[in-house]
């Protein structure tokens, strides 16, 4: 099985040389992935160049037409995407065709709809003698790159807004879980234009050439905070926009009036959700001293009644295991539970619990991305704040607290684009998705992810 890419509505590559792919459940090799080269991309980047003059001139309700059949297509294929997704990431099979297809199949039409709602300011006569009004319009062709940890998401967050506003995209997936992105785009060459969606599968390399190509006018990445200072380093090359969703660390901050079992319960849910391989994961836990030990001990008990392979995945990799491995062995925090792989095959880390850090520690600075539990202390409501905020990335946190006037204040002062109040993890269409600080900046999902594929234009007409 060769994974080849997908150009101007046909699959297919002139690159010769492939790299392997591997089922992280198992460990063993499975396929191959082609690794596309300066042809490839600019095959695929001169096919959404000359796709783009008509696509943009459709009108919202045709666009949004196309990509109701999409997500159409998409809920009758999800045996089939599953599988692809199941594949290359060890997602448990049952999460992805209950939780994460849908997720997809309802942004997409999320997006067909918002296409048609897209707001300005209103038409008017701002200075005497001449009518003004503002048009948003696409801005181009779009290089689009995406992660490993959720491969068929993160393509669905990026293509659906930005064909939505009339743009054309090339998207580049991570080298290890190409599949279910090309899957989707040969679905949607059923129902759109050839050239519209490209996508060229690949490695760092491949990536660097779609980034530094003189022709798209803007560049969406979702990956590490290193990945997208070097995307943004390329892209300024050529002036191009970037919208960056990057790493992220989420504080989650409980407070001594919780119902300590049923917290417990759902933060563990929230960190160990795609083996913690997930921006969000409420893993950097900041318990108030009054109830620390009660609550250590009842994530612990949650914690170890995590069946991996069951509950949840494996790490992407060997390379990422081995990460994870090395943090927790540089350690020197007490390790309530786990620590150590799950067994002999596949790249399986043990659901781990760890107490006893100092903020300054690797492992509350740096963003495990696996089923790993930090817990620091604090003693008032100031010192959860510091130690939320005491890390570079800013995308998400957690208030755990029946004090509604306590949450109202503390959703303030968090540093994070997102601040969710006695839950953790929840995605809604409706609402944006992005960070602040180290985890970038432009926002997925909501109107406000449209937005960001539009440029604005005034038009003033004297008279």
């Amino acid at each position: 099985m060769i994974v080849a890419n997908f150009i101007n509505g046909t699959a297919g590559s002139s690159a010769s040389e492939t790299s392997p792919l591997v089922d992280p459940a198992t460990g063993e090799e499975f396929g191959a992935a082609v690794l596309s080269r300066a042809e490839d991309v600019e095959a695929a980047v001169r096919a959404a160049e000359a796709a783009f003059p008509a696509w943009s001139r459709t009108t919202p309700g045709e666009r949004q037409l196309a990509l109701l059949k999409l997500a159409d297509l998409l809920e009758a294929n999800a045996d089939a995407v599953a599988d692809a997704e199941v594949r290359e990431t060890g997602k448990i099979r049952a999460v992805v065709l209950d939780e994460e297809i849908p997720q997809c199949v309802d942004q997409i039409r999320f997006f067909a709809g918002a296409a048609r709602a897209l707001g300005t300011a209103a038409a008017g006569e701002y200075v005497p003698g001449t009518t003004s009004y503002q048009r948003r319009e696409a801005v181009g062709v779009i290089a689009q790159i995406t992660p490993w940890n959720y491969p068929l998401m993160m393509a669905v967050w990026k293509i659906a807004p930005a064909l939505a506003a009339g743009n054309t995209v090339v998207i580049k997936p991570a080298d290890t879980t190409p599949s279910s992105t090309v899957l989707l785009a040969s679905l949607a060459a059923e129902v759109l234009p050839a050239g519209v969606f490209n996508v060229v599968v690949g490695d760092r390399d491949t990536g660097r050439l779609l980034v530094e190509h003189p022709v798209p006018a803007m560049v969406s990445l979702t990956g590490s905070t290193r990945a997208g200072i070097e995307v943004a380093r390329s892209a300024a090359a050529t002036v191009k926009r970037t919208h960056l969703e990057l790493g992220g660390n989420a504080p989650v901050l409980v407070f001594d009036d919780v119902d300590v079992a049923a917290a417990a319960e759902g933060i563990v849910g929230a960190a160990y959700y795609n083996a913690g391989q997930d921006c969000t994961a409420a893993t950097r836990v900041l318990v108030h001293s009054g109830v620390h030990d009660e609550f250590v001990a009842a994530l612990v008990k949650v914690a170890s009644a995590q069946v991996p392979g069951a509950d949840f995945g494996p790490l992407n990799s060997k390379a990422q295991l081995d990460r994870v491995l090395g943090l927790l062995g540089r350690s020197s925090a007490t390790v309530h539970c786990g620590g150590k792989q799950h067994g002999s095959a596949g790249f399986f880390l043990e659901p781990t619990v760890i107490s006893g850090l100092a903020q300054d520690d690797e492992l509350v600075q740096e963003e495990a991305f696996a089923p790993v539990i930090t817990v620091q202390s604090f003693e008032n409501d100031d010192e959860a704040v510091e130690l939320a905020n005491g890390v570079p990335q800013g995308l998400a946190s957690s208030i755990w607290t029946r004090d509604t006037g306590r949450a109202a204040s503390l959703t303030t002062r968090l540093d994070f684009g997102i601040v969710w109040v006695n839950t953790h993890g929840l995605v809604a269409s409706e609402m944006p998705h992005g960070g602040f600080g180290a985890s970038g900046y432009g926002k997925d999902l909501s109107m406000h992810g449209l937005e960001d594929y539009t440029r604005v234009k005034h038009v003033m007409i004297a008279h």
